[in-house]
Order: structure tokens, then C-alpha cells, then sequence
């Protein structure tokens, strides 16, 4: 299979994989902060203290302006940082709590949808039963068309 729709499905599906798990989603948060931190001190020659410091800032899109990149690498990390947290990060932890919130509380569990798949059956044996003894022909099972009626011969 060509790459690049392998690429998208891996992408979405780690998307995916993130946001199911709270505790996926922090550890990848906090990966994602030392491993800018590492590099803006790298890049920077800025204490690892200070390089974390402005990670966390950065990522949360504070920006006190109290350290900010000077070299052409940093900024460019500072960007990917920045976009990451914007579009990926924040809708991550944003969906995973809404979905948490919404709860359909009249969705029917398992159980309960093979109840009314089996009452459908013998609902619809008895109208069967009821049809043929009148001379009425209903349509092919498992269809969702209405059954015909007498005005419909």
C-alpha cells in the first residue's frame, strides 16, 4: 500500500490512541516539554531549569517574553511547539473531557438491543401469520418498507 495513506491512518489512529487515555495524553504532554526543554538548551545555552521554564510557557502559550529564542533552530522548535500545543494538545485534552461529559443515558445497552432484535421477530412471525391468514402479502423480510395493505393490490 503506498505511503502516503498509510501515513494519515497511523497518524489518526496515534490521535486516537492519545485520546482515549488521560494518562497517555500527560505523559505525551510532559515527553513533549523536556524534549523541547533539552533542545532550547541545546540550541540556547540556557540552564536546563530555564529551558524547561520556557517550554512549559511556550506550550501553554503564555509567553511572558522573559526568555524567548534568539537562534533560527529554537524558533523554529518554538513554533512546532506552539502548533502542536494549539492543534493537537489542547483539542486532545478538550474532546477527551467533553466526550467524558456527554453521556447518552437513553443509549440501550447490549442486553437490551437483542430483547427488542428477538420482540421485532415474533412481532413480526405473528403479523406474518395474521397477513397470510387474510390473503395479505408482505414484503421480503428484513425490509423496511411498510407491509402492503388491501388498497395497495
Amino acid at each position: 500500500m503506498n505511503a502516503l495513506l498509510i501515513l494519515p491512518r497511523l497518524f489518526y489512529g496515534g490521535l486516537v490512541w492519545l485520546a482515549n487515555s488521560p494518562r497517555k495524553l500527560l505523559l505525551a504532554y510532559s515527553i513533549l516539554i523536556v524534549v523541547c526543554g533539552v533542545l532550547y538548551r541545546h540550541f540556547e545555552n540556557e540552564s536546563i531549569g530555564d529551558s524547561i521554564w520556557w517550554a512549559v510557557v511556550t506550550a501553554s502559550t503564555v509567553g511572558y517574553g522573559d526568555i524567548s529564542p534568539a537562534s533560527w533552530p529554537a524558533r523554529v522548535m518554538a513554533g512546532i511547539l506552539i502548533s502542536v500545543m494549539v492543534l493537537l494538545v489542547i483539542p486532545l485534552i478538550t474532546a477527551h473531557f467533553s466526550s467524558k461529559l456527554i453521556v447518552n443515558n437513553d443509549a440501550f445497552r447490549h442486553e437490551e438491543q437483542e430483547e427488542l432484535k428477538a420482540n421485532l421477530r415474533v412481532t413480526r412471525a405473528l403479523l406474518e401469520e395474521m397477513a397470510a391468514r387474510q390473503g395479505i402479502t408482505l414484503t421480503s423480510e428484513g425490509s423496511a418498507d411498510p407491509p402492503e395493505g388491501p388498497s395497495d393490490r
